[in-house]
């Protein structure tokens, strides 16, 4: 028979866990509020988040000591504002934290190291063969990428608060586990364990689509918004799904994967192994496959620039590579209508290398996408487009780094 006593202790402990935790949420709320606007006096705080005038300032002293926050510069006073106490705006401490992220894709790796605020403090891009590496021989090329991206602002890897990399593939955030890859030589990789024999600061290694999305909640056009998707579209066809200000990777951490979705049975063969997904039609090497066949006259170069003479054909009217591209763009819109009426967002971001290239941003598109939403009364979904260059991915591993790492302090 329990004790009163051992009744008592544990409400006790009950309520202290409840306190603790409300002291948490109340941290990343103004945390989450101050990188979004940049910089808020207390009163502000305290209505942007909900949380008492007395809350903020017992949370926002601890943050201060702790370093994570501090005053900003004071603008001159005008008009009423000249009158009373003048209010004291905070913001993020810039130095607290520096992180570096990663991208990777086929051949080049991408660097960026930034502080808390997002500031970029330097990057680094590098070219590596060959294309397909294993996990251990990956590992020591990040490493000597990171060694030559931190040495310029007098950094070590040490100095760093952690690294977030965006792998290609399908990929377990929770148990830094890469199932499957383009660019490693074998699947079902501990990849976070290679990384960490090698680096000696805490890596997080993420889906480089979800890392688009992380990037966009931090610093893009997914700022001002708690629920929106991305879709990317270069070597593959990734997606990053954004609910409640969280990215969401599903039960097996590894969702969202749009490019892996079957739009026609027993069709053509995808990179994954599997036959009819999205990516087999409409990522870069699925055009220039389709080129191959219907153009084997077309030249032999990099990647890149035999897709941009593709893109140059069909705009100066080659029936051949029109038609290669008029399919892309209709599956992908396709796939974007059945986005939208699976998540009715408010907000979906289209990115990627292949946004250089027009045919996935014109009016044809859209009207492509709108054509197959089920109609409601009421607005449609806002489609735009962000020409993400690799270091801008990169930025998202760095977000994701920073994410991580506020996670643990807060």
């Amino acid at each position: 028979m329990i004790s009163w006593q051992d009744k008592r202790r544990s409400v006790v402990q009950k309520s202290k866990s409840s306190l603790i935790e409300q002291r948490r949420q109340g941290r990343v709320l103004i945390f989450s509020q101050l990188r979004k606007s940049g910089q808020l006096a207390r009163i502000d705080l305290s209505k942007e988040t909900g949380l008492s005038p007395a809350t903020v300032t017992t949370i926002t002293a601890e943050m201060m000591e702790e370093g994570l926050i501090e005053e900003a510069d004071r603008a001159a006073p005008t008009g009423d504002a000249k009158r009373g106490r003048p209010r004291v705006e905070l913001k993020l401490s810039s130095s607290s934290c520096i992180v570096a992220g990663i991208k990777l894709s086929k051949g080049v790796m991408s660097s960026v190291v930034v502080d808390l605020a997002g500031n970029t403090l330097g990057s680094l891009a590098r070219t590596f063969n060959p294309a397909t590496v294993e996990a251990d021989v990956l590992a020591v090329s990040v490493r000597e990428l990171l060694k030559d991206l931190l040495a310029p602002q007098g950094l070590k890897i040490e100095d760093l608060s952690g690294v977030g990399i965006g792998v290609p593939g399908i990929v377990n955030k929770e148990e830094g586990y890469v199932y499957w890859s383009p660019m490693l030589t074998q699947r079902n990789v501990p990849l976070l364990e290679r990384l960490a024999d090698h680096l000696p600061v805490p890596v997080f290694i993420d889906n480089d689509a979800n890392l688009v999305a992380l990037a966009e909640l931090w610093f893009g056009y997914g700022r001002t918004f708690d629920d929106f998707i991305v879709v990317t579209t270069e070597h593959g066809v990734g997606m990053g799904i954004v609910i409640d200000g969280k990215v969401y990777r599903g039960a097996r951490g590894c969702g969202a994967e749009l490019g892996h979705t079957k739009i026609i049975p027993d069709g053509a063969l995808c990179r994954c192994g599997q036959r009819g997904c999205l990516e087999a039609y409409v990522a870069d090497y699925a055009l220039l496959r389709e080129a191959n066949i219907a153009m084997p006259d077309l030249p032999s170069n990099s990647l890149e620039s035999r897709l941009d003479q593709l893109y140059r054909m069909a705009q100066e009217g080659h029936q051949e590579a029109k038609s290669i591209f008029w399919r892309a763009g209709k599956l992908l819109a396709l796939g974007l209508a059945n986005i939208i009426n699976v998540f009715a967002p408010k907000l979906i971001i289209v990115a990627g290398e292949q946004m250089r290239l027009d045919y996935l941003s014109s009016d044809e598109f859209t009207q492509e996408v709108q054509r197959n939403i089920v109609y409601v009364e009421g607005p449609r979904p806002e489609i735009v487009v962000h020409r993400w260059g690799d270091l801008m991915w990169a930025k998202g591993a760095a977000a994701f780094a920073l994410s991580e790492c506020m996670n643990a302090s807060l």
